[in-house]
């Protein structure tokens, strides 16, 4: 091969890399100038590191090339948990877990970003946390702590709204997982629990008891009033049978009665006529006259 040739080879050769140069240039210059923002989240500009007020929404975006960069702030929500200590109103230890459910808003990202930083949670949302169980917990008892659980979970979400909304943070749930108090205390709160279980016991206990003996006495009260209707029933029956039989009673039949229960024997008291013989006394004058 002729040294012309391979000089031709040569240059043809040249032009080829320097045309996929050019390509591989032009792509990356391209892919430079191109940004994607996920859904969900934000982008925040920077122009040689200095930050931009506006965002941008999710999807392609352009930006000049080396000189600007992109950076997706998430604005979905995000948990964020952890162990809190306080003390109570009656000075009892309170260990507690905890979890908010928080997320960052659209139109702060690029401020969040520029002011704190992507560790946002860690600088301002873990400390005020914190310090707004301890100011709410001193508000209350344990015991209310227990027993006013809801209301206190809702105050605490209330004061964290306060407290990183001018950041941009927005809370959207607040949980109290678990509270934990001393052993003494909780002691304390299952002896208490065992003497109204047992107060309680012994009112139920009375309670039926009485209803019982007023039961008992009732009983008593209907079958006393059953046995005087029945009496009365039968002492009327049995005065309204007298009145029948008197009424009933004439001159000749209690004669005959007589004689028919008259065992023949004469009366023994001399004094004491005897109704037979007065009624034959009776008798024998009406026939002799």
């Amino acid at each position: 091969m002729s040294a012309k040739v391979i000089d031709l080879e040569k240059k043809k050769t040249g032009r080829i890399v320097g045309i996929i140069v050019v390509i591989i240039a032009v792509a990356v210059l391209v892919f430079s100038s191109m940004s994607i923002v996920p859904a969900g989240c934000t982008g925040v500009v920077t122009t040689f590191g200095k930050v931009s007020e506006g965002v941008l929404n999710e999807g392609l975006h352009f930006k000049i090339p080396f000189a600007q960069e992109v950076i997706s702030i998430s604005n979905k929500i995000q948990v964020y948990e952890a162990d809190a200590d306080a003390v109570s109103k009656d000075l009892q230890s309170v260990n507690s877990k905890i979890a908010v459910n928080y997320r960052i808003m659209n139109d702060y990202s690029a401020s969040i970003y520029k002011n704190i930083g992507p560790d946002y949670q860690s600088v301002v949302l873990m400390p005020t946390v914190q310090e707004s169980m301890k100011s709410v917990c001193a508000k209350y008892t344990a015991e209310q702590l227990i027993t006013m659980r809801a209301q206190v979970g809702d105050e605490i979400k209330s004061e964290l709204e306060s407290r990183v909304g001018e950041y941009g943070i927005q809370i959207e749930k607040f949980n109290i997982v678990n509270f934990e108090f001393s052993a003494e205390f909780n002691k304390a709160i299952e002896d208490k629990q065992v003497a109204e279980q047992n107060l309680l016991k012994t009112k139920t206990e009375q309670e039926q008891a009485i209803v019982i003996a007023n039961a008992e006495a009732e009983k008593k009260v209907i079958a006393a009033d059953a046995e005087a209707k029945a009496i009365k029933a039968k002492a009327d029956a049995q005065a309204e049978a007298n009145k029948t039989l008197t009424a009933s009673l004439t001159d000749e039949l209690i004669k005959y009665q007589t004689i028919e229960k008259w065992d023949g024997v004469l009366p023994k008291v001399a004094n004491s006529a005897s109704p037979l013989i007065s009624m034959d006394l009776e008798d024998n004058t009406a026939a002799a006259e």
